[in-house]
């Protein structure tokens, strides 16, 4: 894959994950009523929203910004913990495989502008 088409992809990548994510911490931050009664399904606390809300929406910030790479490095983790424990939620409340895979296809597109990141990096620094 060429240098330009590594950047390519990983804006393009990076965009689509950053753009729902601040739609979710819209919705969380706004308290939407699928998210209450998401969370009112899970068994968890109503307030958990605004947690989740803003969480996502500082971690949004944070992929978007090419300064501190560490800081970078904690949001990708934060979103990974989301996602395995958005799966692991539905399986304890017995859900739909369907709803236990969701997130999971979720953190796979997590892991692929991870991954993109990485190689936007090593193109960068050998440029």
């Amino acid at each position: 894959m060429s240098t330009k088409a590594i950047k390519i992809t990983y804006w393009i990548l990076t965009s689509i994950f950053v753009l729902a994510m601040l739609a979710d911490s819209m919705g969380g931050l706004t308290q939407q009523q699928a998210g209450q009664d998401a969370l009112k399904h899970l068994g968890y606390p109503m307030y958990f929203l605004i947690i989740g809300g803003v969480a996502k929406l500082l971690g949004a910030l944070a992929i978007l910004q090419t300064k501190f790479n560490a800081i970078k490095e904690w949001a990708y983790s934060g979103f990974v913990c989301t996602f395995i424990g958005a799966s692991m939620s539905h399986y304890f409340v017995n859900d739909t495989i369907g709803m236990m895979i969701a997130p999971l296809i979720i953190l796979a597109f997590t892991l692929l502008t991870y991954y993109f990141w990485k190689k936007y990096q090593s193109v960068t620094i050998q440029s």
